[in-house]
């Protein structure tokens, strides 16, 4: 799997609880098959024919560090992966935008 994007920050709350929270924010959104593993904190999102998230959330001295990868997952025509996303132009800092969005959201309290 290659990989097209990462993002990493730190959310000031126990790890467990931003674990937690990603989860629900993750299994509530799109159908997607998901892979969680709670000892590892780990979850991965694949959906469509070539996208796979991936989630870590580790402990860091100020709380939680969360760090995120999108994969090109794709089994079969992966060369068309850029072709039918515009080379991902502009990609990185959408996925960039949007992981700080959701760090602030599993920051807030509820």
């Amino acid at each position: 799997m290659k990989t097209l994007a990462e993002a990493s920050g730190v959310v000031a709350r126990p790890p467990a609880e931003v674990f937690e929270r990603l989860w629900q924010k993750l299994r509530s959104g799109y159908q997607m098959k998901m892979e969680v593993d709670r000892e590892r904190g780990f979850v991965a999102v694949q959906g469509g024919w070539w996208y796979r998230g991936e989630y870590r959330v580790t402990a860091d001295p100020a709380g939680a560090r969360v760090e995120h990868r999108v994969v090109n997952a794709a089994s079969r025509a992966r060369w068309g992966v850029p072709l039918a996303n515009r080379f991902f132009i502009g990609f990185r800092g959408a996925v960039a935008a949007g992981f700080a969005g959701l760090l602030d959201e599993l920051g807030t309290p509820e």
